[in-house]
């Protein structure tokens, strides 16, 4: 996404009204039927939960969406022909292994081909055709997969330029990746803006907002301390959370049960965030508060910190940490938030006696 474009609220809100204000400067990515379409688009609209923006079409393939078959993103006036026929015959068969000399072969100039995907899509066809193979080469490898194997079957004959490529692509060399769970990422929206959860298919490794400053630094620690890699997709833990989630904003949950996967933060850190966790809804407790109960006092700093490490918001309740004054002081997803999340649920534990005699 484009630092000078509007919030993903905007952005849906031109989507709803098929507003031509951005055209060619962001696509709408369809989580559903996995297409992107123009904010022009004429099909029927998307739930806002279902939608992601992105500032380029190389960006919407590279995150495994196709281009809409009704307001066809990828045609614009001067496109050369060459860009639509290439892209569907990739479709058809995404594993072939296309080469230089294939599309030779097929009567294709090289340097009519490089040059208009490069204006296009901003990559060449043979990045995009390489990009998705590799894809699935890293998949075979996190399923226990010999290398060799998956060398081959993405079209490298070197292990080294296989070994290259994969590194830039999954941020690791393959032989760290073999028989380790891939982890993988999604986005939904919530009351306060999307939130990315990381999860591999039982538990929740990350759940932070999406424009949380320190969020790329968490991604980078969380691949080097699990030693695995981030991919886009969904996995049931995933899907577990988002429906906790929108329960909990809608005032119909308190205690989340999707478990956690916590190995990432130290001894101290868990017992800092377990500590969080049993705070009641509606109530708060000062730094020092926590500290005391723990019997060391001295440890007030200490606290802070564990509780800046947290990357698993919400859920783990930082915001329920305040200053012995009673001030909000720092949370990592803004004050704004923390305020709003404080005031939240003290209506949920003021409408605890309604919701129970419901029950």
């Amino acid at each position: 996404m484009l630092f000078d474009l509007p919030d993903d609220d905007a952005l849906y809100d031109a989507l709803i009204a098929r507003s031509s204000d951005y055209e060619g400067l962001v696509y709408a990515c369809v989580k559903t039927t996995g297409v992107f379409c123009r904010l022009t688009c004429p099909a029927r609209k998307p739930k806002r939960e279902n939608t992601l923006f992105c500032g380029s079409i190389s960006a919407c393939m590279q995150s495994g969406f196709r281009p809409c078959q009704r307001c066809r993103p990828l045609e614009q006036a001067g496109r050369e022909p060459v860009v639509d026929d290439l892209l569907k015959a990739l479709d058809r068969d995404p594993s072939a292994r296309w080469t230089e000399e294939r599309l030779a072969d097929l009567g294709y100039d090289l340097s009519t081909v490089r040059r208009a995907f490069k204006r296009a899509l901003g990559m060449t066809f043979l990045d995009i055709a390489r990009y998705r193979r590799l894809g699935q080469a890293a998949k075979q490898i996190a399923d226990g997969g010999r290398i060799i194997d998956a060398q081959l079957n993405a079209g490298y004959e070197s292990a080294s330029s296989f070994r290259a490529a994969f590194h830039r692509m999954i941020g690791m060399a393959p032989a760290i990746v073999q028989n380790r769970e891939l982890l993988f990422a999604d986005i939904f929206d919530t009351p306060l803006g999307p939130m990315i959860a990381v999860a591999d298919q039982t538990h929740v490794h990350l759940l932070e907002f999406h424009d949380r400053k320190a969020l790329p630094k968490e991604l980078e620690s969380l691949q080097r301390k699990t030693r695995s890699t981030v991919a886009a997709g969904r996995t049931p833990a995933i899907e577990r959370i988002e429906a906790e989630m929108k329960a909990y904003f809608a005032g119909r949950l308190r205690e989340f049960e999707t478990p956690l996967a916590l190995a990432f933060g130290t001894a101290f850190e868990r017992e800092i965030w377990s500590r969080l966790m049993r705070i009641p809804v509606g109530e708060t407790r000062a730094y020092g508060d926590i500290a005391r109960d723990m019997d060391n006092p001295q440890v007030v700093r200490a606290v802070g910190r564990a509780n800046g490490a947290n990357q698993i918001a919400v859920v783990i309740p930082c915001h329920r940490l305040i200053g012995a004054d009673g001030s909000l002081t720092g949370y990592g997803g803004g004050l704004w938030r923390k305020q709003w999340l404080l005031k939240h649920e003290a209506e949920m534990r003021a409408a605890r006696p309604e919701m129970e005699e419901a029950s």
